[in-house]
């Protein structure tokens, strides 16, 4: 589509972005540029926080007096707007571009995808603002209180009501992998983001005893297996063979993937509470559901790379493509952990330390977090019907990131397993804590390179989008 040509609500592109503000536009795409806004703008909020958290543990009483700063507060204002406000705001902006595009169709209800966005961010603003003041049902990634939650459910019922409708208004008989991993992303969001937030008691948010715990495990793990991970996925899915040029290497191992991550992911939340008084045979299928995700991960590795090949110097060439494919190595490094993890004999050294952190990171920023930025620098052109502001720029940021990310995992994996073995050997915490200060220490250091890269990543979208700089899609 050239830049001269309408759009399908019958408008040039330049006049469907001259109009004045609208909070709820029925114009195509808008709900789909408004989430990669939102995930570039919340990338820089969300960073900035990490960093504050990271200085804190180098210098706990750096923000002393100052409760609203305190570790306790902004550690988790930091690891839910990464989550939800970066990259789930990416990769939704890239579902609600992809699945009307694969079906031949429009999204349906413009309208209520927009309300959709603004809920969403209602949802991430609660966040930043109330975590900081204390008001938190403390629970892992599940902190919001409920009326933040509410925003973030009600945000789901929107979304799934209009995906639901645009898979029924398809032209397309045939259902591409990429239909299924979105829709079944956010429909089993909705269905298990009620149930881990315990949101029928929405003063607590929480249930009693060991029971709580399972339910708190099952929903924090299925977040990133079942809402992170079938998003980023299923957009890899979309954009890999489109830069490739040629058809996925295979549907039936797409399909295989799919039904097979659906099955087993579900189970290993429990995994983390290994040494917790949980039923033994809650903690025996959680071990070995975790080991059986090779399936679904190597599944979809092979699938994509073999997609790739023979047609790397194209992606060598599209900076998009040089994010989405980093960002597939860092999920077979993620899930390879997971699965380790897991093993009680293991678990030993890496539970309870800065492992876990280092994992959580990989997880976040280097399987999701790629994704979700090659999601919005792959969509970003063809919606806005603009080229990219600045190719270098872009690059900047891709190597900030994964200069970044590979510091992260290297420091506190580290870290972690100095922590781990001083742990089995019996040595006192204080003892420990003098150790691994210079790794906290460059923690902090390489957090400035993921806060660049996310403010140079917000400058190029605005350039890119305000500039009115046709391109040719």
């Amino acid at each position: 589509m050239s830049a001269t040509e309408t759009t399908t609500d019958g408008q040039t592109p330049e006049k469907a972005t001259s109009r004045g503000f609208e909070l709820l536009p029925d114009t195509e795409y808008s709900a789909s540029r408004r989430f990669f806004v939102s995930s570039a703008v919340w990338f820089c909020v969300g960073t900035l926080w990490g960093l504050l958290s990271a200085m804190a543990l180098v210098a706990p009483d750096l923000f002393a007096g100052i409760p609203w700063l305190e570790f306790g507060r902004i550690r988790p204002a930091h690891t839910n707007t990464v989550i939800f406000g970066f990259v789930v705001s990416s990769l939704l902006g890239g579902i609600l571009y992809a699945v009307p595009a694969l079906l031949r169709t429009k999204l349906h209800a413009q309208r209520a995808a927009n309300a959709a966005m603004w809920l969403w961010n209602l949802g991430v603003i609660g966040v930043v603002t109330t975590l900081p003041l204390g008001l938190t049902q403390a629970r892992e990634y599940a902190e919001p209180i409920f009326p933040v939650k509410l925003c973030f459910f009600a945000a789901m019922v929107l979304l799934i009501y209009v995906m639901t409708v645009t898979v029924l208004n398809r032209k397309e008989n045939l259902l591409y992998v990429t239909v299924w991993y979105g829709l079944t992303g956010i429909f089993m969001t909705l269905l298990l983001y009620p149930v881990g937030n315990v949101m029928w008691h929405p003063f607590t948010g929480a249930a009693t005893g060991i029971v709580d715990a399972i339910w708190l495990w099952w929903y924090g793990h299925n977040i990133f297996g079942l809402m992170i991970t079938l998003l980023a996925i299923g957009m890899a899915y979309y954009i890999v063979p489109r830069i490739a040029r040629k058809p996925l290497y295979s549907h039936t191992l797409s399909l295989v993937g799919f039904w097979s991550i659906v099955v087993i992911y579900t189970h290993i939340g429990t995994h983390h509470l290994i040494q917790a008084p949980v039923p033994t045979w809650l903690k025996v299928v959680a071990i070995v559901d975790s080991g059986a995700m090779v399936i679904p991960v190597v599944t979809a590795m092979v699938n994509i790379w073999l997609t790739m090949r023979g047609a790397m110097r194209r992606f060598a060439d599209n900076i998009p493509g040089q994010f989405i494919f980093a960002g597939t190595i860092w999920y077979l490094i993620v899930s390879l952990q997971g699965s380790m993890q897991s093993f009680p004999s293991v678990q030993r050294y890496t539970h309870f330390n800065n492992w876990v952190v280092g994992h959580a990171h990989v997880g976040v920023l280097g399987f999701g977090g790629f994704i979700a930025l090659g999601t919005l620098w792959y969509i970003l052109p063809l919606i806005t019907k603009r080229r990219i502001y600045s190719r270098r720029l872009l690059q900047l940021q891709f190597w900030l990131v994964l200069l970044g990310i590979i510091g992260f995992t290297i420091v506190l994996t580290t870290a972690g397993l100095i922590q781990g073995q001083a742990w089995v050997n019996g040595q006192t915490e204080y003892r420990v804590l003098s150790q691994i200060v210079p790794y906290m220490s460059a923690r902090a250091a390489v957090g400035v390179l993921i806060i660049a890269s996310a403010f140079v990543g917000l400058y190029n979208v605005l350039m890119t989008i305000y500039r009115r700089e046709p391109t040719e899609v």
